[in-house]
């Protein structure tokens, strides 16, 4: 069964079970239910980094808008170049940027001096590099005939008055702004940020700078995952903080969440242990699930569904696993609803710089660190921590992590792999 059929079967009550299914079509089912959100809201291009284009926008001028020199030098008309060379060219004005071209009456067979981003007036073709003549007195000398055009902009061949620039799901990034900026438009229309409420479940959890009793353990999930999200100027977090495991407890804040919230993400509970209720408080206000069971290594307890039109997404306990199953398949599915066109992580070629043994079978992700550089400039990646999936430093530490496939019993040093870098600094 491809990711594509699979993301399409029906969705299952929260308390149902369902079979461990592979990790491309946990990712799949994902996306498939994500309800990309449709409100707007028009920004200032100053206020508008890292937003999402709700609407196309065309061109309303050309860029450039006139026919203008790329470099400072001498503009002429070639045609005045006439016989064998050298040209000895008399100097009859001067154009700077910002200057009016109209207002500029050439001689005859006659060249100005001009600057970068400067307009070329009417009647010349072609802009000689200062350093590619000599200049003496009111005269420079040209030994090569430029060709048409040479050194000079020409009015639209960037982008022409009219043409579709960005659309829908693009991410505005200050590269695009200055191209909206460059078009003189003051503001965009961009979809309104996705709420996303997080909720971390324990009852032995306590937030960093509490005291700990026996058996008690700080809250690192609630700060690496909202810590992801706030790096993103498309999400608005809705932090309710911890909650016990109690299923009425765990129930109530779900109810709250999907009358506030797009999204929701949980960290722990979702287990099949005893003391395990977030399925359960979920079943409860009738939501359904997706996503069960996914056969990968951390991150296998994954839960992803629906609770009325909140997407949601039940991450693991253990920070290693919740941190893989959020980043490759929980985010996607959220880059989703916030309107974005492009949600798949990025992955580059990378070469094991280890030996490992896995689970044919089983998608695993683990944490490496990058130590050299192979022949092709691939980078070389040690892996940390063995795999666990409890292992803060080694995360830490990490500067992204590796794929190995599903299809391999084991990972011998010099094999290709794929590598997602941790890009949050």
């Amino acid at each position: 069964m491809d990711a594509a059929h699979a993301a399409k079967d029906d969705a299952r009550p929260a308390g149902t079970g369902g079979s461990v299914i592979p990790v491309d079509i946990a990712a799949a089912k994902a996306l498939a239910i994500a309800r990309p959100q449709h409100e707007t809201e028009c920004l200032p291009l100053l206020e508008a980094r890292g937003r999402v284009l709700a609407r196309h926008v065309g061109a309303p001028i050309s860029l450039p808008p006139f026919d203008n020199s790329a470099m400072d030098g001498y503009a002429v008309s070639v045609a005045d170049l006439t016989g064998g060379g050298p040209w000895r060219v008399p100097v009859c004005g001067r154009v700077v940027a910002g200057a009016n071209p109209g207002q500029f009456e050439p001689m005859a067979k006659a060249c100005i001096r001009i600057f970068t981003g400067a307009p070329v007036p009417a009647g010349f073709d072609a802009v000689i590099m200062q350093e590619q003549c000599e200049r003496t007195g009111d005269a420079i000398l040209i030994a090569k005939r430029p060709r048409q055009g040479e050194n000079i902009r020409r009015a639209g061949e960037d982008v022409r008055l009219g043409d579709r620039v960005m659309g829908p799901g693009d991410c505005l990034t200050p590269q695009r702004l200055a191209l909206l900026a460059g078009l003189g438009l003051a503001d965009a229309e961009v979809f309104r940020k996705v709420r996303i409420g997080l909720i971390s479940t324990g009852t032995e959890l306590r937030n960093p700078g509490d005291g700990l009793a026996n058996g008690q353990i700080y809250n690192s999930n609630r700060v690496m995952i909202r810590a992801i999200m706030a790096s993103y100027a498309w999400a608005e977090i809705l932090d309710f903080g911890i909650v016990p495991d109690l299923q009425g407890d765990l129930a109530a804040a779900f109810g709250v969440a999907a009358r506030r919230c797009d999204v929701l993400v949980t960290t722990g509970g979702v287990s099949a242990g005893e003391e395990d209720h977030v399925v359960a408080a979920l079943d409860q206000h009738g939501g359904t699930l997706d996503v069960l069971k996914v056969a990968m290594r951390p991150g296998k307890p994954l839960k992803i569904g629906r609770l009325g039109d909140m997407l949601f997404a039940g991450l693991p306990g253990n920070p290693n696993a919740a941190l893989v199953t959020f980043r490759q398949i929980a985010l996607p599915a959220i880059r989703s609803v916030a309107g974005l066109h492009d949600v798949q992580p990025d992955w580059l070629a990378g070469i094991a710089g280890f030996n490992y043994s896995k689970t044919l079978g089983r998608t695993e992700f683990v944490p490496v660190r990058v130590v050299g550089r192979d022949g092709l400039g691939r980078p070389v990646l040690e892996m940390l921590g063995r795999g666990s999936s409890a292992n803060l430093s080694a995360l830490a530490m990490a500067d992204g992590i590796a794929l190995l496939p599903p299809d391999a019993v084991s990972i011998e040093s010099g094999a290709r792999l794929r590598f997602q870098p941790f890009c949050d600094c």
